[in-house]
């Protein structure tokens, strides 16, 4: 009797920890796959450091333009031109449900544009249906106006996938310019 007793007593809490078994993956599948509007800006903060003013606004600008991304890429890269120019980048593209990878980019660019510049980079990354998805090129119009420092921002696309970089350098660099920036999974010199 002291068995069933204890069996009986013991019954509530074991449905109770087969129904919190049961809704403990359906709350996890529920987690928001994008970035919000301010765990991007505390994550440029600390990324830009002192650099990082105008960082929100731009930040806000692009969310209100084309959403919430569903990943990032933080990097660094440098560029230079006379008339025809090239770039050159890599960093870490983080994503809430595939994980983050290291990524490099490099491009050819074509204007009037003249300079250099080193820039710490924050590309926001809108529809990306898988990591493998951002090994193409993403083609844009760039324009830079700074000298010894600057903030810019401009937009990438191919296809369905809108690429958003956020930069932040120093270096001197006048002009506008058409381009596009290819993405690989290793290090590469060849621009095209």
């Amino acid at each position: 009797m002291s068995l069933r007793l204890s069996v009986l007593k013991a019954l509530p809490f074991l449905l109770l920890a087969f129904v919190v078994s049961a809704v403990m993956p359906a709350a996890a599948q529920q987690a928001p796959q994008t970035y919000s509007s301010s765990e991007l800006v505390d994550t440029g903060h600390k990324f830009f450091g002192e650099m990082s003013g105008g960082l929100a606004s731009a930040i806000e600008r692009a969310a209100s333009e084309y959403g919430q991304p569903n990943g990032y890429i933080l990097g660094q890269e440098g560029s230079g031109a006379v008339f025809g120019g090239l770039r050159y980048g890599e960093g870490i593209l983080y994503t809430r449900n595939a994980g983050n990878t290291r990524v490099y980019w490099q491009g050819p660019t074509f204007g009037l544009d003249f300079g250099g510049d080193g820039a710490r980079t924050m590309i926001l990354v809108y529809n990306l249906p898988s990591v493998q998805s951002i090994y193409q090129r993403f083609g844009g119009v760039n324009g830079s106006a700074y000298l010894v420092g600057g903030f810019g921002i401009t937009a990438l696309r191919q296809g369905n996938i809108t690429l958003v970089p956020v930069r932040t350098g120093v270096g001197a660099r006048l002009g506008i310019n058409v381009g596009y920036l290819k993405f690989t999974p290793q290090a590469t010199w060849n621009p095209f």
